[in-house]
């Protein structure tokens, strides 16, 4: 009991006299998590509203494999990069491997579908009407996709933050494509599965703390998300 109390404690004082390897950590982990969901909204948000609004022969295929592809598992993103950016795979000439790139573009592959299939869900809640009465009052393309995208927007920004929460939270592909190196590659999850490994409890459990804030933080801006088009629907 001791030990663990003393692991908290100095956790504690981890973060509150802001460490510096600790915030070293933190930063690369939100990096990384940032850039790759930007990439992953920028590809994925398009793509959504295109599948939420347009009719074509592929449609419902294209759709089933971004829905599964939402419970992709990490490991295996993560074998098929390792095996791209290796130095006998097609892309090693780039030395990829083990860089925050790698793991940028592992984060980006898992989040993709999770913002593609639920900014699709949510333009398809939208009323068909509001599309129709745009193009009625003489709207462009693009004008009644924004129409429909700022009715969909609550369950849009959902999508995103769901998706940020796995990607922030991801171990598995960015443990392989990434190799967990101090001070370049190593994040909060990487991290505390290796400090765990070692018996240094202390930034195990300090790294713990600051992703369950972070978990926390984001449940409570998908709650509000969601409360404000609950209320906006009504």
């Amino acid at each position: 009991m001791s030990s663990i109390y003393d692991s908290f404690s100095q956790a504690l004082s981890l973060i509150f006299h802001l460490d510096a390897e600790l915030l070293g950590i933190i930063f690369l982990s939100m990096k990384v998590s940032c850039i790759g969901l930007l990439v992953a909204v920028v590809l994925g948000l398009p793509l959504g509203v295109f599948l939420g609004i347009k009719k074509f022969r592929l449609k419902g295929i294209l759709i089933t494999v971004l829905n599964t592809f939402m419970g992709l598992p990490p490991v295996v993103v993560g074998l098929f990069l390792y095996l791209l950016l290796s130095r006998s795979g097609p892309l090693g000439f780039l030395s990829l491997l083990y860089t925050s790139t790698a793991m940028v573009v592992a984060q980006s592959i898992l989040a993709f579908p999770i913002v593609a299939a639920l900014t699709h869900s949510a333009v398809i809640g939208v009323d068909p009407v509001i599309g129709q009465a745009s193009s009625t009052l003489g709207a462009t393309r693009l004008q009644v996709s924004l129409a429909v995208i700022r009715e969909a927007r609550f369950g849009i920004v959902s999508g995103i933050v769901a998706a940020f929460g796995r990607v922030v939270a991801e171990v598995g592909a960015i443990l392989i494509v990434g190799g967990n190196i101090a001070g370049y590659t190593r994040v909060m999850t990487t991290a505390i599965a290796l400090e765990t490994d070692k018996g240094n409890f202390e930034l195990a459990v300090a790294l713990g703390i600051i992703l369950i804030a972070i978990s926390l933080l984001i449940n409570s801006v998908l709650h509000i998300v969601q409360k404000k088009g609950m209320v906006g629907v009504s």
